[in-house]
């Protein structure tokens, strides 16, 4: 196994740039999503981000395949189940910041599947760090602001969930490249999400008419700045690294997103939701200070 590819020697360069990449795609396609799903259905917001991507991605969709008895969950986890999710719930909270704070989650989450599912080490210090993310995410959905957008929140934590396994999931898939994953993705995301919509939104002819030009801007770049850009390299990160130690570092992600919805889109911070928005970035932070440690002290036993 070469450094690069050891999951515990230091990150490259390369690696690094990656992280930067993804924390800012991701920060601003929140966002995005915001904008995108405050003028057209969530589902059929889901679909035609994954149809455009699937228009690019179409070249990797060639064989050999890897098994599908593998490869489906993975597919259904951080396609459409997930995206179907995170958009109605971006569709049905008024603040931003909230939910993109609960969103969060998903990385305590990643270290502990990657605990239950792939038997990676889990610090006492990084369980009691996940702890204390669940907590903040409930006290901040306990302040008056805040407890309009509870349940887009609960949906937030459960698309969480579903992107955490799909991501523990991706290691045991190593031979598929980044980019076939990502068009493998939208293979199966585009229709079942376009099916989704024709059964649960109406009036999908005339709201797309009437979406302007900077919304459907919206969904051509998350279509291609993240779908298949920085989800591209998170697959990338994860088959080279644990990703208890990768996601941990996505951490930054909120900054930008809850930046831009102060700033930008109305988002009003009262102490109850910076305190339980804080608590849970320090939960999330007790993870990855803990996954460091852990690397540093294994490192240091195999040069012993």
């Amino acid at each position: 196994m070469t450094a690069a590819n050891n999951p515990r020697t230091a990150f490259a360069p390369a690696e690094w740039a990656a992280i930067a990449a993804i924390i800012l795609v991701w920060g601003i396609n929140n966002a995005a999503a915001k904008v995108a799903t405050g003028a057209l259905p969530p589902f059929f917001v889901g679909a035609v981000r994954f149809a455009i991507a699937l228009i690019l991605l179409a070249p990797w969709l060639r064989p050999p395949f890897p098994p599908w008895r593998q490869t489906v969950p993975i597919l259904l986890l951080l396609g459409p189940l997930h995206f179907g999710l995170i958009y109605y719930g971006f569709s049905i909270v008024q603040n931003l910041s909230p939910l993109v704070v609960s969103l969060q989650l998903w990385i305590p989450m990643t270290a502990f599947f990657a605990w239950r599912v792939l038997g990676e080490k889990m610090p006492p210090a990084a369980l009691a760090g996940m702890v204390v993310a669940f907590v903040g995410v409930a006290w901040m959905s306990l302040d008056p602001h805040a407890a309009g957008d509870l349940p887009g929140i609960i949906i937030g934590v459960i698309a969480s969930a579903m992107w955490a396994l799909g991501t523990v999931l991706v290691r045991r898939s190593p031979a598929v490249t980044p980019l076939k994953m990502q068009a493998l993705t939208c293979a199966v995301g585009a229709p079942v999400l376009l099916a989704a919509a024709v059964l649960f939104e109406p009036n999908l002819i005339e709201r797309s008419a009437n979406a302007g030009l900077f919304v459907w801007s919206t969904i051509v770049w998350a279509a291609l700045a993240s779908t298949i850009g920085a989800s591209a390299l998170l697959f990338w990160l994860v088959q080279r690294r644990e990703p208890g130690r990768v996601t941990p570092w996505f951490l930054l992600t909120p900054l930008v997103s809850c930046g831009i919805g102060i700033g930008l889109m109305g988002d009003q911070l009262t102490p109850q939701l910076m305190l339980g928005g804080a608590a849970t970035l320090v939960g999330v932070a007790v993870v990855a200070l803990s996954e460091h440690r852990a690397a540093a002290a294994e490192a240091a036993a195999g040069q012993a």
